[in-house]
């Protein structure tokens, strides 16, 4: 500051116009001249029309770029700020020209420190050039076409009036018409709806795949299907031979004698007779009980008619039921190998059920049991061997024809390491290799066992020497107990059977063991005339006989 006066770094852009007379030097001042205050009692004359605002980027005439005032920056209104008016500029009076023609003392002019740069770049220690930042631009809201300003009058306007807010650059400005700047949306409210939206719809999407997976699809499928098929089977067909004999096959139980078992029998007649393997209910010979359950679910109890442990048979006999259905039984003799074959029982306690296959021999000579260690309960069977799958709880089970007929009873089966026997010795399960008793033979014991309550055996009169291991049959030096092992006027001592010799065919079929002998005359009734092929001393010779009979146990 000089005297009150404010000192620009660099002179205005218009060049002051030096009064006439006034001195060379005084012309390159660098301070503004004021004019003096007027008298008190002259009127008040017109104020001069102010300096035109300096433009930030303006240049002087002596070339040095002015620096921006230091002028407070008033907080911004938002009130607008009122235009200047134009005044008139007054005519140069007697008082103005003394004023001017007034001598000023001359000063010397300051000196720069540096060189003046040809480029204007300000010297050092002093502040730069560099103008202010524009103000933001905002588009201006439509409103009423404002006339054009002479030139004059908006240099005037430049300048802003005393009490008039300063532009700032570095401040926040409004339009006049706008209010406050609108608040940025905060980004952690975005972010948060933002992983919101994530988490429903990761939700959504998870459920619609896992009902896609386990469903399939977002549809309802439904796949193509043949109409319905003809509920009818061919009689001779495996369904239709099922159909016929399910309903008089029966699923037996049996508990007694510290013992269970399960096993399968069949319906002989109306009276509620029902034939089964001995071995299926010998727990309950002495004390026990049998409980029969047939094909609808239906469950009574049942007593025991008679048994025979040599054939393996046994009938038992249900009563106070209706509606019984006898299986028609069939003929054995006429059974061929390569027949088809339909076995039905209850393997393992499963009810009802049904397997096929075809008669693979006939005529196999087996033996079952021997539990006791005496032989009283050992069975000889000339036996149909099929390969139907049987399964312990088959035994007792009817094996049936094309027709639907009976031609043996399920008794035993072959198991893989476990030998021939009986359902208690092959828990293992069928290999296929299973046997029945021909029905002829069962027939016979059946209606002994109905009528009697023992079944006859046939016999020739014979010991056997169960230890010969040659071929064929051995007749023993002697018998049980030092008996004579050909029983005086039986059949064999009749045809003229001797002890030591060696049976080797029944009515032309070979034999070769004393079990093989057995079943071969186990297989006809008493009474039947059989001729015998032996060896005797090195000759073969034929004896014809008529078998005996003995009561079973």
């Amino acid at each position: 500051m000089k005297n009150g006066k404010p000192t620009w770094w660099s002179r205005p852009s218009s060049t002051p116009t030096t009064p006439p007379g006034a001195p060379a030097d005084q012309a390159g001042d660098s301070d503004f001249t004021l004019a003096a205050p007027a008298p008190a009692s002259a009127p008040a004359a017109p104020s001069p029309a102010p300096e035109p605002a300096e433009a930030p980027t303006g240049v002087s005439a002596e070339g040095d770029v002015p620096a921006p005032a230091e002028v407070p920056a008033p907080e911004p209104q938002p009130q607008s700020v009122p235009q200047p008016q134009p005044q008139p500029v007054p005519e140069a009076g007697p008082e103005q020209d003394q004023a001017a023609a007034a001598p000023v003392p001359p000063q010397a002019a300051p000196q720069p420190l540096h060189t003046p740069d040809p480029y204007r770049t300000p010297p050092y220690g002093e502040p730069g050039p560099w103008a202010p930042a524009p103000p933001v631009q905002r588009p201006v809201p439509p409103g009423p076409p404002v006339p054009p300003v002479p030139a004059p009058v908006a240099a005037q306007a430049a300048a802003p009036p005393p009490g008039a807010p300063v532009y700032d650059p570095w401040g926040v400005h409004h339009s006049p018409t706008e209010g406050p700047a609108p608040k940025k949306p905060r980004r952690g409210l975005a972010l948060v709806g933002a992983l919101a939206f994530a988490l429903v719809t990761g939700v959504i999407g998870g459920g619609v795949g896992a009902y896609v997976e386990r469903h399939g699809g977002i549809t309802t499928v439904e796949l193509p299907q043949a109409g319905p098929a003809n509920s009818g089977r061919a009689p001779d067909s495996v369904a239709g031979i099922a159909a016929r004999a399910l309903p008089s096959v029966v699923t037996i139980h049996v508990s007694g004698s510290g013992s269970s078992g399960t096993g399968t029998g069949f319906v002989l007649d109306t009276r509620g007779h029902i034939l089964t393997n001995n071995h299926v209910v010998d727990a309950a010979a002495s004390s026990g009980e049998i409980s029969v359950t047939f094909s609808n679910g239906d469950s009574v109890r049942a007593k025991l008619i008679g048994r025979d442990t040599g054939y393996d048979l046994a009938v038992i006999q249900v009563s106070g039921v209706s509606g019984l259905k006898p299986l028609p039984l069939g003929d054995s003799d006429g059974v061929r190998v390569g027949d088809p074959v339909v076995a039905i029982g209850a393997p393992f306690d499963l009810s009802n059920t049904v397997t096929s296959g075809i008669i693979s021999a006939k005529e196999r000579p087996i033996t079952a049991g021997g539990e006791k260690g005496d032989g009283s309960d050992i069975s000889y069977v000339d036996a149909l061997q099929t390969d139907a799958p049987i399964n312990p709880g088959n035994s007792g089970g009817p094996l049936v024809d094309a027709q639907g007929h009976v031609i043996g009873i399920n008794s035993a089966i072959r198991a893989a390491g476990n030998g021939s026997g009986g359902e208690s010795g092959a828990q293992s399960g069928s290999i296929g290799l299973g046997f029945a008793i021909p029905i002829n033979q069962g027939k016979r014991v059946a209606e002994e066992l109905i009528n009697t309550g023992k079944a006859t055996h046939p016999v020739i009169g014979v010991s056997l020497d169960m230890q010969y291991t040659g071929d064929g049959a051995r007749v023993g030096d002697k018998g049980k107990g030092g008996a004579a092992s050909v029983t005086p006027g039986g059949p064999a001592d009749k045809a003229g059977v001797r002890p030591g010799d060696i049976i080797t065919k029944v009515d032309g079929q070979r034999v070769h063991s004393g079990e093989e002998l057995i079943v071969k005359i186990r297989a006809h009734r008493p009474g039947d005339r059989l001729e015998l092929t032996l060896t005797r001393g090195g000759k073969e010779q034929t004896k014809t006989l008529t078998l005996g009979s003995s009561s079973g146990t």
